[in-house]
């Protein structure tokens, strides 16, 4: 039996014991880049979805373009795994706002 909670700590990793937010068991370590974000759009369950990979930033930068880039596009979305995935066709929107950023930008896909 391993320890979820102390009094201590709170709420802890089972795996290292560490309190959750000191835990790096379940975080991954960000895909290595090639310096190129590539922006395309998939269709799920009949919706569209425009994503864009290959952002080799820090968790809170990340968090925080991606915040502004559903702004821009005055859509809904979310960060999962370095992807950031935006509802609806905003391709050609985040490639130029991310131009704009000096990011060097490739459409990917059809």
């Amino acid at each position: 039996m391993s320890l979820v909670y102390s009094t201590d700590l709170g709420r802890t990793c089972p795996n290292c014991r560490q309190a959750l937010a000191q835990c790096q068991c379940g975080k991954k370590a960000p895909p290595a880049g090639d310096g190129i974000v590539r922006v395309s759009r998939e269709k799920r369950a009949g919706k569209v979805v425009s994503l864009v990979k290959g952002l080799v930033l820090p968790d809170e930068q990340l968090a925080a373009l991606a915040k502004q880039l559903k702004a821009a596009c005055g859509s809904g979305g979310t960060l999962k795994d370095w992807v950031i995935e935006i509802q609806g066709d905003h391709v050609e929107k985040l490639m130029q706002t991310l131009l704009k950023q000096g990011h060097q930008v490739k459409r990917a896909g059809g």
